[in-house]
């Protein structure tokens, strides 16, 4: 005799059940609505009146328990117990707040306008540094830069060490032009292709600069200030002529996002 799968429905779902080998109903898997339904930090998934999962601000008391190791910095210089409890509150009471660094918060002397600078040349200079120590990793692990980047890396590399020990066989025409690009531009393009990840849109996000801007923040009381003057017109995203202006790069100056790697 033929058996029919009977169908019947609960608060709006439709459940179908069959009989197994031992005659015993076996319902299918019931798969929550929010199990799979992505909700940003900060929030949580629940189900609405038509019992559609939608995002809703997350309690705080709902947060994993946090020990002294876990105390995180919030942009508004103000201390909280984890990551978690910062997201909570951004979402509860808004505001631009986000994650500054680990650890409490600590107390950050005012930037003068002569420190900005000093910091300003610092960071070019760590990158230009950084670019050395890629070639010299290339050179132990072949094949960890593309080849594009590794020709213009060299380059940087071979140049570094004319510059260091003081050598004079560049031509005049080479240190005006290539030199300039070398040591003073490429180097800022590079790490905005290395930051402009998530979304690769053209702009740095708070996001995308934190990988580079927090781990300054406890130690450089300039690095808040210099990376807010990056952000000229306040719109809460760096674009690639304002992180190049940073550098005191002039807009003339070879600024292309076709050359970033």
């Amino acid at each position: 005799m033929e058996t029919h799968r009977p169908e019947y429905d609960i608060g709006g779902d439709s459940w179908e059940q069959f009989f197994n080998e031992n005659n015993d109903y076996q319902v299918e898997e019931y798969i929550h609505p929010c199990e799979s339904y992505h909700c940003p930090r900060g929030k949580m998934c629940k189900l609405n009146n038509e019992n559609k999962p939608k995002c809703v601000c997350q309690d705080p008391s709902t947060c994993p328990p946090a020990g002294i190791s876990d105390h995180v910095c919030g942009t508004d210089n103000k201390t909280y117990d984890s990551a978690c409890h910062l997201f909570t509150a951004k979402c509860l009471y808004g505001g631009n707040l986000h994650l500054d660094y680990n650890g409490q918060c600590k107390y950050i002397s005012p930037c003068l306008d002569s420190e900005l600078t000093e910091f300003s040349h610092h960071i070019h200079g760590w990158l230009k540094d950084v670019m050395v120590h890629l070639y010299e990793y290339d050179l132990r692990n072949p094949g960890y830069l593309s080849k594009k980047h590794r020709i213009i890396v060299k380059k940087i590399y071979d140049l570094h060490g004319e510059l260091k020990a003081g050598g004079k066989q560049f031509s005049r025409r080479r240190r005006n032009f290539e030199i300039n690009y070398l040591v003073n531009v490429y180097p800022v393009h590079w790490q905005f292709g290395q930051l402009d990840q998530r979304p690769a849109d053209g702009y740095l996000s708070h996001s995308e600069l934190a990988p580079l801007r927090a781990p300054l923040v406890p130690m450089e009381h300039c690095t808040s200030r210099f990376f807010k003057q990056c952000d000229s017109n306040r719109d809460r995203r760096v674009s690639l002529k304002e992180w190049c202006s940073c550098f005191g790069i002039k807009n003339d100056q070879h600024l292309s996002v076709a050359l970033l790697i």
